[in-house]
């Protein structure tokens, strides 16, 4: 099996470095309206942003993911881009739904969903709800099961415009960036809509519902300075859960990552993706 899957993995690379070119679309099932980026040729990887955030911060990650053989997928969250459906009753399941429309309708799963922050909730409900459809879940500095509450809050304030752009980014150097990365960064790319539609999503599903992931394998990719998940906490998910937990530290980052450490995230992704069934 694993040859096979080399075999495919290869054969995805070369036609990659030919065709498939980053291209943008709208996709709509019932009342759902979803703003879709997809590149790259091969397995299929979709990736989801961190709460309130733009699909644009994977720009890197996807690239590289493209380029090392993958068939990648970026869905914009309900109130991200032109990403709409309905909020009334909204729970994590709905936005997983989505997630399951967009890899059924490439008609070449099952996938691994690649959730950053916020995000890993939503991969591990789809693969809860839909597991035929996920090969495996890999959790993009996830949050330890419990973290303090005043994280919440500079969750908030970075996300903030209202707020003074000093005030951003105190909490953006506090909670996501080690001092010598940029934090302006993420000054711009919040989607207010996107951040109120997931606070009421996640307030109304409770962790037991999507937290053991479908039972499908598990990759942590820990930044080793992330504060939603201190030093004493970094093995929690493979205490957990087991053998189908592979837990990467990634060093020099916090709790954003992705800006961070790119292409620490892309190298992860693919080697566990090499060992999986």
């Amino acid at each position: 099996m694993r040859i096979l899957w080399l075999a495919f993995l290869m054969s995805g690379l070369v036609a990659a470095q030919a065709q498939a070119p980053r291209m943008r679309e709208t996709v709509t099932y019932d009342n759902v309206s979803i703003d879709l980026t997809s590149e790259g040729t091969g397995p299929l990887i979709v990736l989801l942003p961190s709460r309130g955030r733009d699909l644009d911060d994977f720009d890197q990650v996807a690239a590289g993911l493209a380029k090392a053989g993958f068939r990648v997928l970026r869905p914009q969250p309900r109130g991200a881009g032109i990403s709409r459906g309905p909020t009334e009753g909204i729970r994590l399941q709905d936005l997983a739904r989505d997630v399951a429309f967009i890899i059924e309708r490439e008609r070449a799963g099952p996938a691994i969903i690649a959730g950053h922050a916020f995000g890993n909730w939503v991969a591990r409900m789809v693969a809860t709800d839909h597991r035929h459809l996920v090969r495996g879940v890999a959790l993009l500095a996830a949050a330890a099961k419990t973290f303090p509450e005043s994280l919440r809050l500079d969750v908030q304030q970075s996300a903030s415009a209202s707020l003074p752009h000093e005030t951003r980014l105190e909490a953006l150097r506090r909670s996501f960036f080690l001092p010598g990365h940029d934090a302006s960064v993420w000054l711009h790319g919040w989607a207010p809509e996107a951040n109120r539609i997931q606070g009421l999503a996640s307030a109304a599903t409770r962790q037991a519902e999507y937290w053991q992931a479908g039972g499908v394998p598990i990759l942590d990719v820990v930044p080793d300075s992330d504060p939603f998940k201190p030093q004493e906490k970094w093995f929690e998910s493979r205490e957990e859960f087991g053998d189908r937990v592979t837990v990467t530290i990634i060093p020099r980052a916090s709790h954003a990552l992705i800006p961070e450490q790119p292409q620490a995230v892309v190298d992860a992704i693919v080697s566990w993706a090499l060992q999986l069934p």
